[in-house]
């Protein structure tokens, strides 16, 4: 019987083959995740929005430009007869509109003021320029970016001064 018992080979104990992630590592790449995410979700945020910015400093500028433009042709920024300045009230929204801010404007017969005012993403922000080419940014609590009652120039990045 012994010798019987020799002659058969010993069943062996082998671990089955483990396959997939442990607890663990699922919990680390999780949490990595939500590391990298938490830095980088705000900053593309600011990153968007900063594009977005961007649409108001040329709205005025070109608005700027076509106020210069038409006082030198007419020498005065008030209505001429028919003939009006290029953001005047009666001009079509579209054609004072880019991206998310609207162009305003006030002006009489020597002086102009700018303004674009953003609505949606960008709704808090207002910029403004004048003849003098003055720059304000005013930056209200609705906005994503700490408020800026007045800046003496066009604010585009979170936390800049002038």
């Amino acid at each position: 019987m012994q010798e019987v018992a020799r002659a058969m080979p010993r069943a062996k104990t082998l671990r089955p083959h483990s396959r997939g992630f442990t607890l663990i590592e699922v919990m680390i790449t999780v949490a990595i995740i939500a590391i990298l995410a938490a830095v980088a979700l705000p900053s593309y945020r600011d990153y968007v929005l900063r594009g977005q910015l961007v649409d108001a400093t040329n709205l005025l500028a070109a608005g700027r430009a076509n106020m210069e433009r038409y006082f030198q042709d007419n020498r005065t920024y008030a209505v001429v007869g028919t003939i009006k300045p290029p953001c005047h009230a009666d001009i079509a929204v579209a054609s004072r509109t880019l991206g998310s801010f609207v162009l305003t404007c006030v002006s009489d017969a020597t002086s102009y003021t700018l303004t674009a005012t953003g609505s949606g993403p960008t709704n808090g922000f207002t910029y403004t320029v004048n003849t003098t080419d003055t720059r304000t940014t005013t930056i209200a609590s609705p906005a994503p970016w700490p408020t800026v009652t007045s800046s003496p120039c066009w604010v585009l990045k979170k936390g800049q001064s002038c």
